[in-house]
């Protein structure tokens, strides 16, 4: 008699959860569940995965939740998910977080750094990169220690680059992925790393049985990186790359992220929709033409050359004065770091200029708005004349998807090049350079004057290509490519 094949468990490990919590002045804890790609993925598995899901405490609300449940959160706060939430030291937390994984991995891969000022490792640095191990080895442990036997783990992100080689020294049984939601930087850029932490990151994340990205120009990056920095050999066959490096090789492949289109289109019709589209309407004025933005003050997102670019159309293209309205969401982020504030300020300072140099009683130029609303950022998205999403660099970039699955009458998608979404959406966008202001107002301009009939035509084509993967099958390609490598 042959034994029935069993499921082999599922556990994913991510900076961020699915939940966070919310402590009171009375001590009592409020639990806000999130969503995306991994809560969809996760709950499409089925119970008989036995899933675990392995995040950080992010907060004062969840170090309290964590400690009261002894680091498992209550199912009814998860949805039913078994989650376990890490009370790692606060200290160690934002030295990991805001010292190495927001401050130097996501400015390597998104090549932010002002060359001549930065980086500078030094003391600081050594600390940090000291709270960055910590942090990783304390996800390994969890995981090692919630994993069954032969369990398939799924690692996300920069921030957790360490993981799959120090869980594989805990537990060798273990099929093991590492996904990155980043770009990678070419290898020149990234030896700015100091080279222990350079190769530290590569040897990490080949700890891996597979290593994943949102674009085959990000997987060849990090192939790259593994043959300079640790003289690594890379072959390519049957699609995927393949890297051997001490022994072992590493899969890498590639999973590209679309937008959930049931989900938008649904909840872009909701009331709270319809009522953020009758303000915005109104701020913007009766037949006048928008273009949107929609993005969080994150430095890769270039939001000020945008704002610099909608100037240079409204200087050039004097015509499409009081016939256009900039609708910009510019949603804080990261505002514990002084660049990141700083910046905020800027895109708040060369808004208020724009209004001031053209605006008229009648006409704003630019609607800023700076608090985060989603029915808001949905509405926008419907009306949408043209949607600018210009990048430095993004792994991704799901708004430029998500745009043209909701807008009501078309759009036309102004994207840069750089973005990883390019990939998938090129041949229905403007594509441009990031840095030229100049080639994005004329794109602006081209974008503002294609026909309604075409706009149409053109969008069905990009909502098409943003849904081809939605975030459910995302998460089950990633797992399907895993067991079976």
């Amino acid at each position: 008699m042959v034994a029935e094949s069993r499921v082999p468990q599922v556990l994913v490990a991510s900076n961020r959860g699915p939940v966070s919590y919310a402590i009171a002045e009375d001590g009592s804890l409020t639990a806000k569940r999130g969503g995306g790609g991994l809560v969809s993925g996760l709950s499409a598995i089925g119970p008989e995965a036995n899933a675990v899901w392995v995040c950080a405490a992010l907060g004062e609300g969840d170090r309290e939740a964590a400690r009261r449940a002894d680091g498992l959160l209550p199912r009814q706060d998860t949805g039913g998910q078994r989650v376990r939430m890490l009370d790692v030291p606060a200290e160690t937390f934002a030295d990991a977080y805001n010292g190495v994984a927001n401050s130097v991995l996501w400015f390597v891969h998104h090549m932010l750094y002002q060359t001549p000022l930065e980086p500078a490792f030094d003391a600081d640095f050594a600390r940090q990169w000291a709270a960055y191990e910590a942090y990783n080895t304390a996800f390994a442990r969890a995981l090692a220690h919630d994993a069954e036997e032969g369990a398939v783990v799924l690692v996300q992100d920069y921030h957790l680059t360490l993981v799959p080689e120090l869980l594989r020294s805990l537990r060798p049984d273990l099929r093991i992925g590492h996904f990155s939601h980043t770009p990678w930087a070419p290898a020149d850029y990234y030896r700015m790393l100091p080279d222990d932490a350079a190769a530290a990151v590569l040897r990490g994340v080949l700890g891996a049985d597979r290593a994943a990205f949102l674009t085959r120009r990000w997987a060849e990056a990090f192939a790259a990186c593994c043959a300079d920095v640790l003289g690594a050999t890379v072959e390519s066959a049957d699609g995927e790359l393949r890297v051997t490096h001490a022994g072992r090789t590493t899969r890498v492949g590639v999973h590209g992220l679309g937008a959930d289109a049931d989900f938008l289109r649904e909840r872009a019709h909701r009331p709270d929709v319809e009522e953020r589209g009758a303000v915005l309407r109104a701020q913007v004025g009766e037949g006048r033409r928008t273009i949107v933005r929609v993005d969080r003050t994150e430095l890769s997102k270039n939001i000020v050359r945008g704002l610099h670019a909608y100037r240079r159309l409204l200087t050039d293209h004097p015509r499409w004065r009081e016939r256009v309205v900039h609708v910009a969401f510019a949603y804080p982020s990261r505002q514990d770091l002084a660049v990141y504030r700083d910046y905020t300020a800027e895109v708040a300072r060369v808004a208020g200029e724009i209004n001031a140099e053209f605006g008229t009683e009648g006409w704003t130029p630019v609607v800023l708005h700076v608090e985060d609303d989603f029915a808001r950022s949905l509405a926008a998205y419907r009306m949408a004349d043209v949607a600018l999403v210009n990048p430095i660099r993004d792994g991704m970039n799901l708004v430029a998807k998500e745009v043209p699955v909701v807008s009501d009458e078309g759009c036309v998608l102004v994207l840069s090049r750089e973005a990883g979404a390019a990939a998938d959406l090129g041949e229905d966008a403007i594509l441009v350079n990031p840095y030229d202001v100049a080639a994005t107002a004329r794109a602006l301009a081209d974008a503002l004057a294609v026909a309604p009939e075409a706009r149409a035509e053109g969008t069905k084509r990009l909502a098409a290509a943003a849904t081809a993967l939605p975030p459910r099958d995302w998460f089950l390609a990633q797992l399907t490519a895993l067991r079976e490598g």
